[in-house]
């Protein structure tokens, strides 16, 4: 019976923890209806709608760098997600963005200098969004896709932000994430504002693929999802930033919801840097 109870303490001490999907469908199961719900906010009299997970309203201009994303879909219907500003006429988003296995994208709207996703601002229209060449549609390896705009002018509410080089794993520091994705798991778009955002602590990818084994690779970057703070539905290519540097793109959280202080996962710009100047 000691030996038993022994074996049975080391077996407890080394047990995996249970592992975490993802929803792949992005644009059919989230983007498409949120998108429908998001529009159909704005238009209620009422309205000042919420996202990110346990964030705050963004002041306009606060983060001039973001641009809402609407994409228009081959299937039809729109979908939404986030981008970054990262030069006159060049954004970065997620690769599931704009392709999934399911679903392509034919046109995409980039919207700035607003606080709502389908109203106001400067709405810019676009369908060359070049996806990196080896994205992987079944894990999201090599989540990010270059899009190339018309020259957009910078204002007091719209500037490109620069992108993250070198190797700073940046394990440990706390990064401001902002999006247009659902606030809470569940939630109804009633309340708050459109443009939400948060602070994030990045946390090492072992640690993470204690989580996600499956979708964590060098080229991904996690953060905590402690006190029930995170990215969410609809933040999909929204920027993850530190001192005035993009060093993500959301990219993934746990199909199973976003409030369960559950890791999520994050586009590594450094490890594109060379993809992304290539491109500009």
């Amino acid at each position: 019976m000691k030996l038993f109870l022994v074996i049975l303490g080391v077996t407890a001490a080394f047990a995996v923890p249970q592992q975490e999907s993802i929803e792949l469908d992005y644009h059919g199961k989230i983007g498409i209806p949120l998108a429908a719900r998001i529009k159909a906010a704005e238009e209620a009299t009422d309205f000042d709608g919420s996202r990110i997970v346990g964030g705050s309203p963004s002041q306009l201009g606060a983060f001039p760098y973001v641009g809402g994303v609407i994409v228009n879909l081959i299937t039809g219907g729109q979908s939404v997600c986030g981008s970054a500003l990262i030069s006159a006429n060049r954004a970065l988003t997620a690769a599931h963005c704009w392709k999934t296995a399911s679903h392509d994208g034919i046109l995409m709207t980039l919207v700035f200098a607003s606080n709502r996703l389908f109203t106001g601002g400067l709405r810019v229209i676009t369908n060359n969004v070049q996806v990196h060449d080896e994205y992987n549609t079944a894990t999201r390896a090599n989540d990010i896709a270059m899009i190339v705009l018309p020259t957009v002018v910078s204002t007091e509410y719209i500037r490109p932000i620069s992108i993250a080089s070198g190797n700073n794993l940046y394990n440990g520091v706390v990064g401001t994430a902002a999006g247009f994705g659902v606030v809470s798991d569940g939630t109804s778009i009633t309340t708050g504002q459109t443009l939400n955002h948060v602070d994030l602590t990045v946390i090492s990818n072992q640690e993470c693929a204690r989580t996600f084994a499956a979708f964590v690779v060098s080229s991904t970057l996690c953060v905590s999802g402690a006190n029930g703070k995170s990215t969410c539905s609809g933040d999909g290519g929204s920027p993850l930033v530190v001192n005035d540097e993009l060093i993500g793109l959301a990219s993934f959280e746990s199909a199973s919801g976003c409030q369960r202080n559950l890791p999520a996962g994050f586009t590594r710009i450094t490890s594109y840097n060379t993809w992304i100047r290539s491109r500009l």
